[in-house]
Order: structure tokens, then C-alpha cells, then sequence
């Protein structure tokens, strides 16, 4: 007897169904993939309970025969090929026949659908990859799939399900990426028979980006313009580098109306915003790319995410040359503007003389007068036109050591001498420390809250919004209160009193960006590391001032492990008298 055997037809698609179907948010994405092959202007989407229970993608599209309906259910049964010569130019979304049958053996399977010019349509009920009923049906134009009870053939797979309202996020994630990549179709999505979204025809890609990106920030958007070259060409929309994040969640590539992930893209954008994004950012896209069919491979990733580009020097190219051209600055008009008549600067100098009534000797520079030995209290010089941050918490009684202020190093570092030598001390280390131990209670008691006086409200991806509103109660337990607003809107009421930011929402989309994408190990939300975060993310928005370092000192030498920030950089360093005669030639080593 053989020991190879051929595979039985529903088992073999139950194989296929492991690569094709991960989640539910796999079924809608080859349903709908098929419904736009079809020609649908209108596509809805219905699910309950996450897709576990429902999914059911309903189109206006073409429609099937009988014949055509029953085909579909075959393995490798496609319209869109014939010869293998096809491949090489394949236009279509879904082409290699798998989907269908793969859906319908691992649920309870249900399709109707007609032809326009047909009297009756067809409907085959599928049991587990069997067919159990086929008959004619009353129904519109167009075809209606719906898989109920998904993976309850396979247990083990369904236990690997996340929560309902996670795999109800990925659905969402996955219908809105199909939304911009066909802005002339209709897209409608209810849950749990609660409309989601309903997203009118878009007359332009732009258009469709402002239905799902909000006013707010579709004002910020940065055209690009059409551009062309070796057999490609690329139009889009980025926003400004200010709103670059960690993640790649934000950016939407479409390659002839086919949404793809690739790292040529990724590094092009990044690589056309040069000099304008810190290490570990990337700007957000939306790029429409059509390419010659021959000039890259799209089957290769079993769920067609990935592709391969024949040449991806070119495609570097073109992206380059786009986002470069779309950044850089409009030429004035130089017939506008008058001649300068005058090398006198706009504004005056930052150091200024004193007033009229003090000595005639030349003002030293700012900053440079000496400064009482700490711990005082007395008033330090300081810049009026500069805003004063609040008092540092101090966490306990302080034993701060005996430094003498000097003054500030580029507005970075702050000069003291200590009765050993000299001594570099960073503020902003100092304010992370001090953030930190506040916001991880190590001392007791309650963490204080300060209520936002407006709200602020994100916008976030739906898998992420999830996520967050998931954690909030470790949210909470930080001084962050979080709840829904509605659609992906997230709502912040609260923050933590000692950290008083200036700007909550530019302070709050980094704080988030940085919990949800830091591939930091272990739980984002722990206490700890939501603490290490929230104040490191604080301490960067602070200006160091020198009039703020005698109380700076003290609160931070409450702290109970003063001389390391959160992350365990120092915050100062001592050179000794020894070591600087040294350094100099003074002394012997």
C-alpha cells in the first residue's frame, strides 16, 4: 500500500483555508476582492460578534450563473486566467480561485447571486466544504456570500481568535483599506447591527482620504505630484513630518488598486523626507502606484500582501522624485518682494544690554551671574519672555549636595562646581527621574490628576483604538482617562497633575504612537513601562532653564535613585579636581 496519498477535496482546501483564511478580516478581504473584480459600485459588509458568528459581503457586481455559482466552489476554478501567460499580466485582485472554496469548508456557507439579464438567481448552501442544497432564489443583481459559525470545524484554529472586538478592528482596518484603494465604490459596514460606516463614492482618491481622515488633519495634507517614469507612475498625499510615528500603520500603498506592504516603498518615503525625521519614524502616505503587470510578481505571499518588483530601483525613483518635489518649499515671487535696504536684523539679539540706571561696564552675557549655594531658594536670573514651568514635585525630604551654580552649556547642560570639581547636570534627565517615580506612587497614596479644561481627541487605527480602550483601566492607573468618542476617536479627559505639558495633544499622539508601536518586550501597559514612558515623553518637552535648577536639585535628590533618569542614563557627571590636573598636566597620573 502507497504511503502518499492524494488529499480529499475538502481537505485539501482545509489546508488551503490555513494560508488563505487567518481571521475573519481574511474572509472580508477575499470576498470584497472578488466583489470589486466583479464591478460592484456599492459593497456592504455585516458581521457579529468580531466574524466569528457572521460575515456576509454583499455586492452589486455582475453576478453568476448557475453553472459559473457552482464552479466557484471548485478548487482553482477562477474566471480571471487562462493561460499561464496571464500571470505575468494579471490586473485583477483575486485570481487563483482559492478563496471561495477555502472559506466554505471551514463554515457554514451560503451564496446567493444573479445576473443581471437572469429572471431567478441561484443559492448553494455549503456545510463544512460539503454541498448541501442548491436552488433557484429571488434576489438582486449581484451576489451575497455569508459564512457563519467560522472555523467551527476546527477547533483548534478557532481558539486562536482573539476578542470580538479585536477581530472586529481588523475587519474595519481591512474594509478601509479596500475603501482607498476603490474610492469609486461605495463601502458600508455594520457590526453587530450597528452601522460602523457608510462611505459615499468618491469622485477623487483625495476625497476618499478625507472621509476617513477627518478635517482636522485633511487641511495638512501634502499633495504630490503626478509623476512618471520606466513604466510607473505615482500620485498621493503625505502629511507633514510632524505627524511621522513609529509604526508603518499610518502609510497606504496601493499598487494597480491592490493595497501591499513593501520595505522598497517604506524606505523610499522615508528616505524622500531626509532631514526632517528622527530615527525610527515614518511619514504618513497614501500612494496610488500603477505599474506595468510584467514589471512585478504579485503571487508570492499566500495572502497577496507582498510583492516583488522586477526592478525596485525605478520604483525608488519615482517615489523619491515625488516626495521630494512635493515637500520642497513654493518659489516666492521675487518681483514681490522689497529690497532690503538695511543689514540690521528683524529682531534684536538675544543678549541684550542692561537698562540705562546700572553701571556703564559691558553687561555680562545671560546666564552668567553666580549663583547662590544650594539648597537655597533665592531668585535666579532668568529670560521674561520665556514661560515658567511649574514648581518640580518634590517627592520627600531632600539632601541635595553642595553645588555652586555656574551656568548653562547650549541650553542643555547646566555648569557647577562642587567642592570636589566640576559637575555636568542634565535637566531633562532630572525631570524624567522626578516624573517617574511620581507617576510610579513608589512613595504612597494617590496619584493626582488634572482634568483636561478641552478634551482631547485622537484619531486612531481601529485595531489600535481597541487596544487602548481595552487598557484603560491600566491607563487609569497612570493618570491617563481614556474613553470612546465615537467611530475611532479616542477621548482623553485626564493627565497626570505633575506632568503640566503645554501642548496635550502633540504630547498625547506621541505618548500613544510610542505605547502601541514600541516593540519594547513584555506588556505595553504595564505600570512600570507606561511610567518610564509617560515621563521620558514629558521630560523631552522641557526647556531647561537655569532658574529652575536650584529646585530642580532639590526635588530630584528626593527621588530615590537620583543620579539615573527612567531609562538608566545619568543624570549628572562629576569631574574631579584630580582628574582635570590631570587631564592638563598638572598632576602625575
Amino acid at each position: 500500500m502507497p504511503k502518499i496519498r492524494v488529499l480529499p477535496d475538502i481537505l485539501a482546501s482545509q489546508v488551503a483555508a490555513g494560508e488563505v483564511v487567518e481571521r475573519p478580516a481574511s474572509v472580508v478581504k477575499e470576498l470584497v476582492e472578488n466583489s470589486i473584480d466583479a464591478g460592484a459600485k456599492e459593497i456592504r459588509v455585516d458581521i457579529d460578534r468580531g466574524g466569528s458568528a457572521l460575515i456576509r459581503v454583499s455586492d452589486d457586481g455582475c453576478g453568476m450563473s448557475r453553472e459559473d455559482a457552482l464552479l466557484s466552489l471548485e478548487r482553482h476554478a477562477t474566471s480571471k486566467l487562462r493561460t499561464s501567460g496571464d500571470l505575468a499580466t494579471i490586473m485583477t485582485l483575486g485570481f487563483r480561485g482559492e478563496a471561495v472554496p477555502s472559506i466554505a469548508s471551514v463554515s457554514r456557507f451560503r451564496l446567493i447571486t444573479r445576473e443581471t439579464a437572469s429572471v431567478a438567481g441561484t443559492e448553494i448552501v455549503v456545510d463544512g466544504g460539503k454541498i448541501s442544497d442548491v436552488r433557484d432564489a429571488g434576489c438582486a443583481p449581484g451576489t451575497v456570500i455569508e459564512a457563519k459559525a467560522l472555523f467551527y470545524n476546527m477547533p483548534a484554529r478557532r481558539k486562536f481568535l482573539r476578542a470580538e472586538t479585536t477581530e472586529a478592528a481588523h475587519v474595519e482596518h481591512q474594509l478601509r483599506l479596500h475603501a482607498l484603494a476603490a474610492p469609486q465604490v461605495r463601502f458600508r459596514m455594520r457590526r453587530d447591527d450597528r452601522e460602523v460606516f457608510d462611505l459615499p463614492p468618491a469622485a477623487q482618491a483625495v476625497d476618499r482620504v478625507r472621509q476617513l481622515l477627518g478635517t482636522e488633519l485633511s487641511r495638512e495634507l501634502i499633495a504630490l505630484p503626478l509623476t512618471h517614469g520606466n513604466g510607473i507612475s505615482l500620485q498621493g498625499y503625505v502629511l507633514p513630518a510632524s505627524h511621522a510615528r513609529k509604526g508603518r500603520r499610518h502609510q497606504f500603498v496601493f499598487l494597480n488598486g491592490r493595497p501591499v506592504e513593501d520595505s522598497v516603498i517604506s524606505r523610499a518615503l522615508a528616505e524622500g523626507f531626509r532631514g526632517a525625521l528622527s530615527d525610527g519614524l515614518h511619514p504618513a502616505a497614501w500612494l496610488w502606484i500603477d505599474l506595468e503587470p510584467t514589471l512585478v510578481d504579485v503571487n508570492v505571499h499566500p495572502a497577496k500582501r507582498e510583492v516583488r518588483f522586477h526592478r525596485p530601483l525605478d520604483v525608488r525613483d519615482v517615489i523619491l522624485e515625488s516626495v521630494t518635489a512635493g515637500l520642497r518649499p513654493a518659489t516666492p515671487n521675487i518681483a514681490s518682494i522689497a529690497p532690503r535696504t538695511s543689514l540690521v536684523p528683524d529682531r534684536a539679539p538675544p543678549f541684550r544690554p542692561e537698562p540705562a540706571e546700572m553701571p556703564a561696564s559691558p553687561a555680562p552675557p545671560r546666564f552668567q551671574a553666580p549663583q547662590p549655594v544650594l539648597p537655597a531658594n533665592s531668585a535666579q536670573p532668568s529670560d521674561p519672555s520665556e514661560p515658567t514651568h511649574p514648581t518640580p514635585p518634590t517627592l520627600a525630604g531632600s539632601s541635595a549636595p553642595d553645588f555652586r551654580i555656574i551656568g548653562m552649556l547650549h541650553h542643555q547642560f547646566a555648569i557647577m562646581e562642587s567642592p570636589d570639581g566640576l559637575v555636568l547636570f542634565d535637566p531633562k534627565a532630572a525631570w524624567e527621574r522626578i516624573f517617574f517615580e511620581k507617576i510610579s506612587n513608589l512613595h504612597g497614596g494617590t496619584l493626582e490628576t488634572q482634568r483636561l479644561l478641552i478634551p482631547v481627541l485622537l484619531e486612531l487605527d481601529p485595531r489600535d483604538l481597541d487596544l487602548v480602550l481595552r487598557e484603560r483601566m491600566a491607563l487609569a492607573d497612570a493618570g491617563i482617562e481614556v474613553e470612546s468618542f465615537g467611530g475611532n476617536t479616542l477621548q482623553v479627559r485626564c493627565l497626570p497633575a505633575c506632568l503640566a505639558v503645554e501642548d496635550p495633544r502633540a504630547f498625547l499622539s506621541a505618548l500613544m504612537d510610542e505605547l502601541l508601536h514600541d516593540p519594547a518586550p513584555g506588556s505595553r501597559f504595564a505600570t512600570e513601562r507606561m511610567a518610564r514612558v509617560l515621563a521620558r515623553n514629558a521630560s523631552a518637552r522641557i526647556v531647561p532653564r537655569l532658574s529652575e535648577i536650584p529646585s530642580l536639585i532639590t526635588a530630584l535628590f528626593a527621588c530615590d535613585l537620583p543620579y539615573c533618569a527612567a531609562d538608566g542614563r545619568p543624570t549628572l557627571t562629576e569631574f574631579s579636581m584630580r582628574e582635570l590636573n590631570r587631564r592638563f598636566g598638572l598632576t602625575k597620573s
